[in-house]
């Protein structure tokens, strides 16, 4: 395993030798989830490359940046296991930014205008802005991301259509626990008792897919909020059906025959997500 701290040490040591590349990105804290497409990523590329950057511009929230977990030694143990001869990159913040840490201004097409996009403004333009940034940099064969951020992974492959970037972007089904909640790195920050409520999200998501086709997604919706109303100490934040390649909400008065349910819900502080096709 080698572990770069610069682009420019890193981008000197790639070589055709070294390819076809698949890449990584994370902001650390590894999970089972980031282990799968690691592991993934090993199997379908000669060389893979991992970055652990926890990335300033798409927090709009400046405690989430200052709270966002950090385990830089654990996940160096983590990934050695897996093979050794993966390639990390653990950048301080002005090797990706230099000295002016803000977001560029990305066209989107709208796909960041929308849940995620609206609730947390500026993420997917942080998001888009270091993705870029390694895509053009690095110029990996393969990327991999996980579904659980699905939001995230049609925007990133929008840009990289629209950048004509020649990286394959490769989205992974989401990992679970064993309760059916997705893994993230911000599970970590739940105590005992929110863990425990956590798998709410889930089973929301699979109440919907079990009425979807026979009642109206208006009478989804109320259903929905009826059942968060009744848990103690989880806020539903929302729940959308919407069509999963522009992310336009469907209309309230037709049944769900297809769509991907999206959901968001605090447990105190904490705001976690998860998503569904409910086809």
């Amino acid at each position: 395993m080698k572990v770069f701290k610069t682009s420019q040490s890193l981008v000197e040591y790639l070589s055709n030798e070294t390819r076809p590349i698949g890449m990584v990105p994370t902001m650390g804290a590894l999970h089972s989830g980031h282990l799968t497409l690691i592991e993934r990523a090993v199997k379908e590329n000669k060389s893979v490359l991992i970055s652990i950057f926890v990335n300033p511009t798409q927090f709009n929230d400046k405690n989430d940046l200052v709270n966002y977990p950090s385990s830089v030694v654990e996940d160096l143990l983590q990934i050695k296991k897996i093979s050794k001869k993966i390639l990390v990159y653990i950048p301080k913040v002005n090797d990706v930014y230099g000295n002016i840490v803000e977001s560029k201004s990305f066209d989107l097409a709208g796909l960041d205008q929308v849940m995620e996009g609206e609730k947390r403004s500026g993420h997917f333009q942080g998001v888009a802005t270091v993705v870029a940034y390694f895509l053009k940099t690095f110029t990996p064969d393969h990327a991999y991301f996980g579904e659980k951020d699905f939001q995230q992974l049609l925007i990133i492959n929008y840009i990289n259509r629209s950048l004509n970037l020649k990286t394959k972007i490769i989205g992974c089904p989401i990992v679970r626990e064993k309760d059916g909640l997705a893994m993230s790195s911000r599970n970590i920050l739940l105590t005992a008792d929110q863990r425990k409520k956590a798998s709410k999200l889930f089973e929301a998501l699979q109440i919907a897919k079990s009425n979807a086709k026979r009642i109206p997604y208006r009478s989804l919706k109320t259903t929905i909020n009826s059942f968060f109303e009744s848990q103690d100490k989880i806020t539903l934040d929302y729940f959308m059906i919407v069509d999963p390649n522009t992310l336009k909400e469907i209309h309230l008065d037709q049944p769900v025959d297809r769509g991907r349910g999206f959901i968001a819900a605090y447990l105190g502080k904490i705001r976690l997500i998860d998503n569904l096709d409910m086809s």
